[in-house]
């Protein structure tokens, strides 16, 4: 899994400069309205309308910036750390309200395919994390603030 990309979002960016195949293949994992826009109407949105160039800009660079902080993690965090950072961004911790339940259905497999591990040792940590009281099941999956502690420790 290259990315998981939300509410009001961009994705197959690269038709815009002339990719020939699709690098990767788009996969809802809940009931999602998608707008397709053609590459031909795009490029005029972005030539003529201000406040559509603006925002596709600010989320090329939101998505670079994410792209870059993914690769650190794969390359010097351990699967438990990447994990624990994977839950704690899915459950938008860091942003207003605190951690929220992740309502969308993940499975252990989608979860070891977003952090590059297997999905047995996706339910080796996620049992941990859950005995440590991390996290819980209580009909939607809970990440509490807690779980920070496994990235920052050493």
């Amino acid at each position: 899994m290259v990315a998981l990309v939300g509410i009001d979002e961009f994705f197959g960016e690269g038709c815009l400069i002339g990719q020939p195949l699709r690098l990767a293949t788009a996969m809802a994992m809940a009931d999602s309205e998608v707008l397709s826009v053609s590459k031909t109407d795009m490029l005029h949105l972005l030539q003529k309308e201000p406040v559509v160039a603006e925002m596709f800009v600010a989320h090329l660079l939101i998505r670079n910036n994410k792209v870059e902080e993914d690769l650190v993690d794969q390359l010097f965090n351990s699967s438990e750390k990447r994990l624990a950072r994977a839950l704690l961004l899915l459950a938008n911790f860091g942003k207003d309200g605190g951690p929220q339940p992740i309502t969308t259905k993940l499975s252990q497999k989608t979860l070891a395919e977003i952090i590059g591990a297997t999905r047995p040792r996706v339910s080796h940590f996620m049992n941990k994390f859950r005995a440590l009281g991390f996290i819980d099941y209580t009909g939607h999956l809970r990440v509490h603030s807690s779980l920070l502690s496994v990235i920052l420790r050493d």
